[in-house]
């Protein structure tokens, strides 16, 4: 006991093992916040992306702090609805109809030009086609009909999709609206108006939204799909840290107590485990696994590497820590029990982000994860998928493979503090 309190004090006396635990502590904290903030259930809807759970969320949008390291002020997603900053005006007309007239207007202050433009209609009560006349107004080239035409009690009018708007102004709608005309290159910064008119019966309501996507969405980005980013990552930092830790614990116990059980006992154990060790060493893992992904994807790759892992040549060294203990017939419970600390907790600790990494792995190379929920794995995965360092996508890259460095920084300064705290006569012979 005492000499464990003894360890204890000696914690403030490595900076290595501070600076150590504030890394974990950041990573425990996104994990716990991602979990709070966003329980399973929710995680799980919003990564499934279900119709009109991202219909509001930019595709592919660099996170907020990409803005930082360019010359240009990208643009944020704006959306303007009936129900707050629009107008909405209606003027009766013959035959129980009435005309509705819904301003949408925004101030657009941004160098670059949006991602897209989606005006979303709903119309309750009304007949089952409703006629509707769209229109744009722009600072400078005045009003600019975008389409005439009759929806349905739900519509979206993907403006930026719109071919034949698009033919009209020579370039695609997003851009073209948006242009400055002394430079097509550039946005032009202002007051637009888009309005929308619609021939109603009197008992029916007409709500319009309109959504002018950014180039730039939250903390993390977004993807391919709209979903943000936040979510993968944050539950991804919850789900690597208790993969790598389960992993971890179930390879300290399967390697140094058995191990610690032969030494200690001899018999058949000890050469068993070396025998074994020894063919190991011989094969080749990486054609192992390959066989094995193809015969029994999935679970077998798991499995398969886990059993690998418990027989690596580096259980030799935990092997040989004991035999000092074990070989000295003086040697006490406490003399037993402080070496096995020395020789699990460090090795335990810096195993933790191999594992991580391993899980990472199965994720990106072999589809191994869970398919309801994400993990920095998947993320690597669509990007890769979706060649998103071809596309300029580089935050999908980045960003996981930061939180991945973090990891092995913190869970490795940590456990080689602790091999200093456990074995100073180690670190006095270099």
């Amino acid at each position: 006991m005492a000499g464990s309190l003894s360890k204890v004090k000696q914690l403030g006396r490595y900076p290595s093992l501070v600076a150590g635990l504030v890394v974990i502590a950041v990573l425990v904290g996104i994990a716990l916040y991602a979990v709070i903030a966003i329980p399973y259930p929710e995680a799980v809807r919003l990564w499934r992306g279900e119709p009109g759970v991202w219909d509001e969320s930019p595709r592919n949008a660099h996170p907020i702090w990409w803005d930082w390291f360019t010359r240009d002020r990208l643009p944020r997603t704006i959306i303007v609805s009936s129900q707050d900053e629009g107008e909405v005006h209606v003027e009766p007309l013959d035959d129980a109809r009435k005309l509705v007239e819904v301003a949408l207007p925004f101030r657009y202050a941004y160098d670059a030009f949006p991602g897209e433009l989606t005006l979303f209609t709903w119309v309750t009560g009304g007949d089952q086609r409703t006629p509707i006349s769209v229109s744009w107004d722009a600072p400078a080239d005045g009003t600019i009909v975008l389409r005439e035409d009759s929806v349905r009690e739900y519509h979206r009018y993907f403006i930026s999709q719109d071919r034949d708007l698009r033919d009209r102004l020579g370039v695609v709608p997003h851009r073209g609206l948006f242009a400055d005309p002394q430079d097509a290159g550039s946005a032009l910064e202002g007051v637009y108006l888009l309005m929308l008119k619609a021939e109603v019966p009197q008992d029916a309501e007409v709500e319009a939204r309109l959504v002018v996507y950014g180039q730039v969405h939250g903390p993390f980005g977004t993807d391919h799909r709209r979903r943000d980013l936040t979510v993968a990552l944050g539950w991804g930092a919850f789900e690597g840290l208790r993969f790598g830790v389960l992993a971890a614990l179930v390879w300290q116990i399967g390697t140094v107590v058995p191990r610690a059980v032969s030494r200690r006992h001899k018999g058949r154990i000890d050469p068993l485990f070396q025998r074994l060790t020894d063919v190991h060493m011989v094969l080749l893992a990486l054609p192992i696994l390959i066989v094995i992904g193809h015969l029994s994807p999935g679970i077998g790759v798991l499995g398969v590497l886990i059993v690998l892992s418990l027989l690596i040549a580096a259980t030799r060294v935990l092997r040989a820590r004991f035999l000092p203990s074990t070989g000295a017939p003086y040697a006490g419970p406490a003399r037993r029990s402080s070496t096995m600390m020395a020789a699990f907790l460090p090795s335990f600790v810096l195993v933790i982000p191999a594992f991580v990494f391993l899980g990472v792995a199965l994720a990106l190379f072999f589809g191994f994860h869970n398919p309801v929920l994400p993990c920095w794995g998947s993320v690597l995965h669509d990007a890769s998928t979706h060649h998103a360092a071809y596309m300029g996508h580089y935050y999908k890259l980045i960003q996981p493979v930061v939180l991945l460095l973090l990891t092995a920084l913190g869970f490795g300064l940590v456990g080689y503090s602790l091999h200093r705290i456990y074995h100073p006569m180690a670190e006095t012979a270099e």
